[in-house]
């Protein structure tokens, strides 16, 4: 199976509308430190936490009267975010590579660091699927290949994103990467995946368990062994050891925070 820890030679350079992005936004940070930005906390999150970030930052508003601004992204082109300066309290990521990497350049407070959460690899495709289709199984080989040649298979960038990189792991392991990858629509996020499956502009989708919660336009065909990638971790940390950053940490441990998790379908790893 193959490594997921080398994101650092997968990824160059970030556009370079993001780099002005990140910079605009970090000199606005310097420009303005004091009440403005004093009741604000921002959170970069991984994009396939994109409901149940919305939930928890909603509940934590209510309970401290801090707005939690997020930022949903790939968890590759968050952590080159950080790297250019932008302006983050809390970052999550879909894997370890991402948060290692982000510790070795002192962009974290790693003292700070947890394991957050844990998520499992599907097989989706449109709920409008023939059922031929919706009863396909990740051993038939021949049917997968059928069904990818008129409409891709959809995932996150295999070599970067946490999403693609397990999924093309997971392929790898089952014997099936070398026939599917011409047929691999790659996007820059597993939610974008998603809705290339939801709109049915792929056939097939490689998406994590949580994403089709709340998402009836897909279904599962079938749920990749857990053997066949590594485990899937989300990692969570401070960028500095502020004391919003470590209260809305804090917080991501909480009864309500956990509830939400489990109601979005991840397992929850923390106590």
């Amino acid at each position: 199976m193959q490594s997921q820890h080398q994101p650092d030679r997968l990824i160059g350079p970030e556009p370079r509308s993001s780099r002005r992005l990140a910079r605009l936004a970090m000199v606005l940070a310097l420009l303005w430190p004091g009440s403005a930005f004093s009741d604000r906390l921002t959170v970069f999150g991984a994009a396939s936490l994109k409901t149940a970030l919305e939930q928890i930052a909603e509940a934590y508003e209510a309970k401290n009267g801090t707005t939690v601004d997020l930022s949903l992204a790939g968890s590759s082109l968050l952590a080159r975010q950080l790297q250019y300066g932008a302006p983050a309290d809390v970052f999550i990521s879909a894997n370890a590579a991402w948060m290692d990497w982000a510790q070795s350049r002192n962009l974290i407070a790693a003292e700070t660091r947890i394991d957050l959460l844990g998520n499992s690899l599907v097989l989706i495709a449109p709920t409008v699927a023939p059922p031929a289709v919706l009863s396909l199984s990740l051993q038939n080989t021949s049917a997968l290949l059928t069904q990818v040649q008129d409409r891709p298979l959809a995932m996150a960038l295999v070599e970067a994103v946490p999403a693609g990189i397990y999924g093309k792991s997971a392929l790898q392991h089952l014997g099936l990467w070398d026939q599917l990858q011409p047929h691999v629509a790659q996007t820059d996020n597993v939610r974008a995946a998603l809705a290339l499956v939801a709109r049915g502009a792929a056939g097939l989708g490689v998406v994590y368990g949580s994403d089709v919660i709340g998402t009836p336009a897909v279904t599962v065909v079938d749920r990749f062994p857990q053997d066949s990638h590594a485990p899937i971790t989300y990692p969570a940390a401070a960028t500095h050891d502020g004391q919003k950053a470590i209260d809305f940490l804090n917080f991501l441990s909480s009864p309500i925070a956990k509830e939400i998790f489990v109601g979005q379908g991840f397992t929850v790893l923390v106590e």
